[in-house]
């Protein structure tokens, strides 16, 4: 699997990240439903198998539980790969993801997640989202200063605007930026993958495939069979009238796959790297067979052609 540098830093990373939201189970708000641990574990060690090295989690995810099954999958390998998680989303009074950003909360949320991974140090710690905003100066200092202490290698951000990049840059330099972007969403086109390209930040990916809609796989019967906790239920795209727009666009991408001689979930990830300013696509698997599947998608190059075709199905 093809590696690129994320951004001024000396990590290496493989053009698809293992995503471990999926992974954090289905009890709390923003869950995926019921989840095996074993599956999860067996997906981590056969994504390494394919030359996936670094995984990205958070805290957040499950409250704890994903890092903690990462933390179990990491005992079984020979080689551990690079270790990417998030702060600043704590649980709230009521259960569901509260924001904070307090420098106290961060260092705490830090021990903790080392604790659950059983590692001594993350490779690459970010802030999950800039809220509340008011405290991004402060709790990025906070990773700063856990950096300088050698718990953390490098210090990334997730769902930051440009704006809101300059504000924390001269406080600490930023490795990453972790924004979603795929076929649905390309708003980090005008501005932010410009800016990250000038300033050497590395720019990892989330959401490629949507959450699965761009998988190839999905149905409407599909969205009607989710799980009452799985959170897609609530998400607008999977919703008509967008579930049946997007199904249409997936339907329009068939044949450019198949002459790619891959799936529409392969084409929508490798659609994501075309860009040389993205380090990597962070991929999220809940088994063996779907990593069997997203892995192949590091290698593939589309034609200039088939790029001028998506654009012309993109525009409508």
């Amino acid at each position: 699997m093809r590696t690129r540098t994320l951004g001024h830093t000396d990590l290496q990373f493989s053009a698809i990240g293992f995503g471990a939201w999926a992974i954090g189970g289905g009890d709390w708000k923003f869950g995926w439903g019921p989840q095996d641990d074993n599956d999860s574990i067996a997906a981590i060690h056969r994504a390494v198998d394919l030359g996936v090295n670094w995984i990205d989690t958070a805290a957040v995810y499950g409250f704890g539980h994903s890092e903690e099954v990462v933390g179990r999958a990491l005992k079984g390998l020979s080689q551990r790969p690079f270790i990417a998680t998030k702060c600043g989303r704590v649980k709230g009074p009521d259960g569901a993801p509260m924001a904070h950003l307090k420098r106290a909360s961060v260092l705490a949320e830090l021990d903790a997640s080392l604790k659950r991974l059983g590692v001594d140090v993350i490779d690459l710690y970010q802030i999950h989202w800039p809220q509340p905003e008011e405290d991004i100066e402060e709790g990025w200092g906070a990773i700063a200063d856990a950096v300088k202490a050698g718990k953390v290698r490098y210090a990334g951000v997730c769902n930051f605007n440009v704006a809101q990049l300059q504000r924390i840059m001269p406080i600490h330099p930023v490795a990453s930026v972790q924004p979603p972007y795929n076929l649905l969403n390309r708003d980090i086109e005008c501005d932010l993958l410009p800016f990250c390209a000038a300033h050497n930040i590395g720019v990892v990916v989330y959401s490629p495939m949507v959450k699965g809609l761009l998988s190839g796989k999905w149905t409407r019967e599909r969205t009607e069979a989710l799980p009452a906790n799985d959170h897609r239920r609530n998400d607008l795209r999977f919703i008509e009238p967008q579930l049946s727009a997007n199904l249409a666009i997936v339907d329009r991408l068939r044949p450019i796959a198949q002459k790619h001689g891959c799936t529409v979930g392969q084409l929508a990830i490798a659609w994501v790297l075309r860009r040389p300013e993205v380090t990597s696509a962070i991929v999220g698997a809940r088994n063996a067979a779907q990593v069997n599947e997203t892995a192949q998608a590091s290698d593939l190059v589309l034609s200039a052609e088939h790029l001028a075709e998506i654009e012309r199905i993109l525009a409508g």
